[in-house]
């Protein structure tokens, strides 16, 4: 089922008074649950780890975990919520929270007395509106700029000054780069994604979304940048449009240029670097984007929310998982970053001691980020998750020379418009 249908068929759903939950119970009296996610096969182990710890301290719950990746996740969780057959425990990001907890779709909290007393009020608020917690945070996390520095070795092109680079610094430099390298290698993938214009937009004074639920990026601000990434693309800095479709299509890290060692830079959240690192083999660098000088776009942000759906038949055995998965040192040492720097002080504290080379790098990262970064971002309105499959299919009509930069952009603001209902 498409999102949007499933989206549309969620709100009478979820008023069904004979709808079926996501969990079950055994015949001799074990309570199941589910628990969805998206992820690689790394994160699929952990996260079997996470699973197996939890159940060793309980076992009168049992716990499935069931994932699928990025590109397909939404859509999946879409067509479960409207068939009534959504996880216990759900994994989900951005607006989401959001648009399932205004749907009835998400428990509050409150109701089954979670500790959050640990946790930022700041990162609690990513999962939080109109008064009530929908969901905590994994971790926390930074949209960044992972630098392969020996590409740029093999290229000579000296790593950009993050305290002072511009984005004219940044065409100039994946300029550089691109005719330096060998064939099938790039200064970086097209950065064109709904997390990069949000920094670009707050970088001029601007958002996305502003904070009554309307379209908040200016068509001057789209045009400019369509015709940086045209520019990118001309000079072979960034893929041809058809790659860069089907790149689209592959998520994965192991999967990106990055990941296959194909690329100097890659514009991705920050608990992605040990991924790439181990897919690339390579000692990836973390640095803050461009522009950020004169007006920090950049934000601090929960890379992920777990939240319990609202028809689980089992509330409390759900709220305990859940605590176990933020509140605990144990699932701490087995998760580490992988969902971002824990939110929880006392699971940050509690795993300093086993965090690896890659795990240090992303702390420093963020505590260094930490006093330079800019306001809360405000979260899409309902209707928003629709926004990236918006941006991908307008990004490859400017990519594929069907559409001019100035008329994608009034494309896109009114595309998401009818989306979000403005």
């Amino acid at each position: 089922m498409p999102r949007r249908l499933a989206a549309l068929c969620l709100a009478g759903v979820v008023l069904a008074a004979s709808a079926c939950s996501g969990s079950s119970g055994g015949d001799d009296g074990t309570v199941e649950l589910r628990f969805g996610w998206w992820g690689n096969n790394d994160r699929a182990a952990a996260t079997q780890k996470v699973i197996d710890a939890f159940q060793a301290k309980n076992p009168g719950i049992k716990v499935k975990g069931t994932y699928t990746d990025f590109n397909s996740y939404f859509d999946r969780l879409a067509t479960e919520v409207a068939g009534g057959r959504a996880p216990d425990v759900i994994t989900l990001g951005g607006a989401y929270p959001r648009e399932y907890g205004d749907r009835g779709a998400l428990l509050d909290l409150a109701k089954v007395g979670l500790k959050t007393d640990k946790i930022g009020a700041a990162a609690l608020e990513n999962g939080k509106f109109d008064g009530v917690q929908y969901g905590v945070p994994t971790g926390v996390n930074a949209i960044a700029v992972v630098v392969n520095p020996a590409v740029f070795d093999k290229a000579g092109v000296e790593l950009p000054d993050e305290d002072t680079w511009t984005w004219d610094d940044f065409k100039r430099i994946a300029k550089e780069i691109a005719p330096k390298v060998p064939k099938g290698t790039f200064a970086l993938a097209d950065p064109t994604r709904t997390d990069m214009l949000d920094a670009y937009s707050r970088q001029r004074g601007e958002a996305l979304y502003t904070a009554d639920g309307k379209v908040g990026i200016g068509r001057q601000t789209l045009v400019d940048w369509w015709t940086m990434t045209l520019e990118l693309r001309d000079a072979g800095a960034t893929p041809p449009a058809s790659q860069t479709a089907e790149l689209i299509t592959q998520p994965a890290p192991e999967q990106s240029l990055m990941g296959r060692g194909l690329a100097a830079m890659q514009f991705d959240w920050s608990n992605q670097l040990t991924a790439l690192r181990k897919a690339s083999g390579q000692p990836l660098k973390l640095i803050r984007l461009p522009g950020e000088s004169a007006r920090p776009g950049m934000w601090l942000q929960a890379s992920q929310i777990y939240s319990i759906n609202a028809r689980s038949k089992h509330p409390q055995e759900a709220a305990k998982f859940l605590d176990f998965l933020v509140n605990s040192v144990d699932a701490g040492k087995i998760i580490l970053a992988d969902r971002g720097m824990p939110a929880n002080s006392e699971v940050r504290a509690g795993i300093q001691s086993v965090l690896g080379e890659d795990e240090k790098a992303q702390a420093q990262f963020i505590d260094k980020l930490t006093p330079k970064a800019g306001p809360p971002l405000v979260i899409g309105p309902t209707g928003s998750t629709d926004t990236p499959k918006i941006l991908d299919r307008v990004n490859a009509e400017v990519l594929f020379d069907r559409q001019k930069p100035a008329e994608a952009a009034a494309d896109f603001i009114k595309q998401v418009q009818v989306a979000i209902k403005q």
